[in-house]
């Protein structure tokens, strides 16, 4: 039964870590098309405050899933997971191989496990009640709700990340159950792929340095010009793209709600702290290969012929690929 399920590579990590360049030389080593597994990337003009990835960057490899929103429009994992499926099965249909790349962890559970989401009602009333909660009081309000309600949630969900502490209490309030229960049951299933979960990671202090590194070179690149311009667009900061690290931050600063210096000190904290979950989050899910740089002196080559190793021996591919890298049909 094994040999009949679909092929799928997935490349995730803590922001800032190199995911996008090692995705780069997965891709052209075994033929394989992005899809990305970003909530941020998804959306146009927003470039900077994502780390998107740019069309030089790309080295002519075929990514998916970016730039096809505008900020304003809604984007959730159910979405994602229908437009996930539907850019897999061209990328099949074209003989290549799927690699899954970005830090949403919830997103590649998503596709990973098939989690059927038609079950979760919802009660527009209650979210209603909610979201005016947040509007007036500040979302810490909502998330010491859910931390009463459920520890584990609150745990994973940050305080500022209004959407998904909504559903976690919506779910409560319909079921009873905790959400934090619902996934640990999800994550128990089964792969719908024959897969390789790749998370790449490194020390501590060097992630940290590179996250402020990364910050700075945002600020350096115009990343306040682009939240002017997003303003300018209507964008506000109830929206939901507008809660992305760096973007709400710089938001509040052009509101004259704190300085610039404050703005980029909580960035830099923030995203460390974003870091931080991420990794909780794959520290949870099961048969993951984790690829710890330091272990391979920081040297991509190196890495990436122990994944191709890795992918050999799962039967995922194999060298004995056509030159232009298409999946061996034979």
């Amino acid at each position: 039964m094994e040999e009949k399920l679909s092929p799928l590579i997935i490349l995730t990590g803590p922001t800032a870590v190199g995911k996008t360049k090692l995705s780069i030389a997965l891709a052209k080593a075994v033929g394989g098309e992005i899809v990305s597994a970003d909530s941020m990337q998804v959306y146009r003009h927003m470039d900077i405050g994502s780390a998107k990835i740019t069309r030089e960057e790309m080295q002519g490899v075929p990514h998916h899933l970016i730039d096809i929103l505008e900020p304003w429009e809604e984007f959730n994992v159910v979405t994602f997971q229908a437009k996930c499926r539907e850019c897999m099965e061209g990328i099949y249909e074209r003989g290549h191989i799927p690699i899954l790349t970005g830090g949403t962890g919830f997103y590649i559970q998503a596709v990973l496990y098939g989690i059927d989401f038609t079950e979760n009602e919802e009660d527009s009333a209650y979210r209603r009640e909610l979201e005016a909660l947040a509007a007036a009081e500040g979302p810490e309000v909502l998330h010491e709700m859910l931390a009463q309600a459920d520890p584990a949630s609150a745990e994973a969900i940050h305080a500022n990340n209004i959407k998904r502490t909504i559903r976690a209490l919506e779910y409560f309030h319909l079921t009873g159950e905790r959400i934090s229960e619902h996934n640990e049951r999800e994550r128990a299933r089964e792969s719908a792929y024959r897969s390789c979960y790749f998370v790449l990671n490194e020390a501590r202090e060097r992630l940290y340095e590179r996250i402020d590194a990364r910050v700075e070179k945002m600020l350096r690149d115009g990343l306040v010009e682009e939240v002017k311009a997003l303003r300018a667009m209507g964008c506000r900061s109830g929206q939901v793209a507008m809660q992305g690290l760096g973007y709400k931050e710089i938001l509040d600063y052009l509101e004259g709600n704190c300085t610039l210096e404050e703005a980029i000190y909580r960035i830099k904290r923030d995203t460390r702290h974003f870091a931080k979950r991420q990794l909780t989050w794959f520290r949870r899910e099961r048969s993951v290969i984790w690829i710890n740089k330091e272990e391979f002196s920081d040297q991509e080559d190196k890495i990436l012929a122990y994944m191709l190793g890795k992918l050999e021996e799962a039967g995922i591919w194999s060298p004995a690929t056509d030159g232009d890298g298409l999946l061996d049909q034979k």
